[in-house]
């Protein structure tokens, strides 16, 4: 009896019931491109604790680059309390893949200009989609470093 729920068990891992799919659009592309490359920043850069609340879905965590698990809720408080003091910061894009069930993952480089340094991270992000909307609901950021 035990190795034949062991089995059953197994096999529900292998074939997870499959999500429904969501309608994944051309616009799904440019609309994760223009959230992560414009709002996400904009939201940091301009303390804009409404614009963040809409990109981050209630069970965001982020992970910081010392293993470090952050709330949608501790990050709105950060960004009420931390004004962003560089002159310049853009995120290139060097992953985007959209899957079928409606999530979506995004990783790449953030560039950050302030004075005279130039400083980059690493950092990957999950989204979901829902209804129309995506939502993100997992981000890493590590390898902070000076490069000038």
């Amino acid at each position: 009896m035990m190795i034949v729920l062991t089995s059953i068990f197994f096999v529900s891992c292998l074939h997870p019931s499959k999500r429904e799919e969501v309608l994944i659009t051309t616009k799904d592309t440019l609309r994760l491109k223009y959230l992560k490359e414009v709002l996400w920043p904009r939201a940091y850069r301009f303390q804009d604790t409404v614009l963040l609340d809409l990109i981050l879905d209630k069970s965001f965590e982020l992970i910081d680059g010392n293993g470090n698990r952050f709330t949608k809720e501790d990050e709105i408080n950060w960004i009420k309390n931390n004004a962003m003091k560089h002159e310049s910061f853009h995120y290139e894009i060097k992953r985007l893949d959209i899957y079928k069930n409606g999530t979506a993952v995004i990783a790449g480089t953030g560039h950050i200009r302030n004075d005279s340094t130039y400083s980059v991270y690493q950092s990957s992000n999950v989204l979901v989609k829902k209804d129309t909307i995506w939502k993100a609901i997992l981000s890493h950021v590590s390898g902070l470093k000076k490069v000038k």
